[in-house]
């Protein structure tokens, strides 16, 4: 029925609506935004990793802080997991949000900003003081018909934040970002020696970074260098909202594995981790970091249905054929769509089908993947991260967690 409702009502009509929704909530909640300041974080990939890490500075540096993100809600020292399966929360789920913040007195709320949130309004009447851009590549290419439109979604969270923008120069869309006007605008970047915040000396282990800004020597304990990046922006938003480089250091030490992203859960006698990747960009980013010298690589993938980017399942398929030794394809989240027909989407880009196994249950996919998994192996499971569901046909929800699984899989093997 929503599907045939969004087919038959025009898209002005729903775009008013969602607007219609956005000032109610607004206006029931007493236009709590008014009363603190916000900093939203978009992007294609690391939004929650940097809204945990902001988190960490302005807490360092004395504040009191709420956040919004895929992983959590957090007011002060109050955390709930967020099992919404929403990365960003529809409207009055947002606001109240923000009223709890106000009367916590919270001197910020950082949010994490989608773009099907702006699509459908959901940032509106949020008087956003911040706004930053992790990166920008391919994704939600069918929802939002197109690339530019996806862009231009994610353009909309610069245009509502008029005091900064923070904003990745070594990102290719780095100029679309830098002409929307700000009162202050701040750049970083690992490449491009010309940002404001830059990281030198970069360190990257298997056990995490090091790296310096300005001098200052940071340890991170997030996996690839992509959480540099990551470390960096966060850096940028602390220090122009008052932190000094040294309260980001302390902060950023104290920060240890954030839940599904590139987790380590077992490192013995083969190393297991899990991730939220889903996008071919990110795949590749983990993938290439956690490719063994000496053993194999064992991949644990599927694609989201719902008609979600369907062009990207042969692309996810052949990144892990490129990479794994052995390519395990399962279910992640079908929806309404045909399960195995997706498996067979992400399987078509494994050219080699000696090493392709199709696992129409995740958690058999991820008990053979450790059944195939030997000494100085890595196994990684991807496309879930920490999330709570998976999500099948007519809203029916599975409880769920890649890293319970695994644990408990793990346990049954004979070490």
């Amino acid at each position: 029925m929503k599907r045939l409702l969004k087919k038959i009502i025009p898209e002005r009509f729903v775009d008013f609506y969602h607007y219609l929704l956005a000032m109610f909530a607004c206006v029931v909640c007493n236009d709590p935004s008014r009363s603190i300041k916000i900093i939203g974080v978009t992007g294609t990939g690391g939004k929650s990793t940097v809204v945990s890490i902001i988190s960490k500075i302005l807490e360092e540096s004395g504040k009191k802080v709420a956040l919004s993100s895929s992983l959590s809600f957090k007011i002060g020292e109050e955390e709930e997991d967020n099992k919404l399966k929403m990365t960003m929360p529809g409207r009055f789920v947002l606001q109240k949000f923000l009223a709890k913040a106000v009367a916590a007195k919270c001197d910020y709320a950082i949010l994490e900003v989608t773009s099907e949130g702006v699509k459908q309004n959901r940032h509106r009447f949020i008087d956003f003081n911040a706004a930053a851009i992790t990166n920008l590549n391919p994704e939600h290419i069918e929802a939002h018909k197109g690339f530019e439109n996806y862009k231009k979604e994610k353009g909309k969270l610069f245009k509502e934040a008029k005091d900064l923008h923070v904003i990745n120069l070594d990102d290719e869309h780095a100029q679309y970002f830098l002409s929307f006007p700000s009162k202050k605008v701040i750049t970083y970047g690992i490449k491009n020696r010309n940002a404001d915040f830059v990281a030198e000396d970069i360190i990257v282990t298997p056990n995490g970074s090091k790296f310096k800004v300005d001098g200052v020597e940071f340890e991170l304990n997030l996996l690839c260098e992509f959480n540099v990046y990551n470390a960096l922006c966060a850096i940028a938003i602390g220090v122009s909202l008052g932190a000094t480089l040294i309260q980001c250091s302390d902060a950023i030490k104290k920060i240890g594995q954030i839940a599904g992203r590139t987790e380590k859960i077992i490192d013995t006698p083969f190393d297991i981790f899990i991730d939220y990747a889903f996008t071919p960009v990110a795949l590749e980013k983990v993938y290439d970091f956690l490719k063994p010298a000496n053993g194999k690589l064992i991949c644990v993938l599927g694609a989201c249905g719902g008609g979600r980017d369907s062009w990207k399942r042969p692309v996810l398929g052949e990144i892990a054929d490129r990479y794994g030794d052995y390519v395990i394809v399962t279910n992640e989240d079908p929806y309404d769509e045909n399960p195995q027909q997706i498996i067979d989407q992400v399987s078509s880009g494994v050219k080699d089908s000696n090493k392709l196994f199709r696992v129409f249950d995740r958690r058999e996919g991820i008990k053979k993947a450790l059944q195939l998994a030997r000494k100085d192996d890595v196994v990684i499971i991807t496309g879930k991260g920490c999330e709570p569901w998976i999500c099948w046909e007519n809203g029916r929800k599975e409880a769920w967690s890649d890293k319970d699984v695994a644990l408990e899989e793990y346990a049954k093997l004979n070490h």
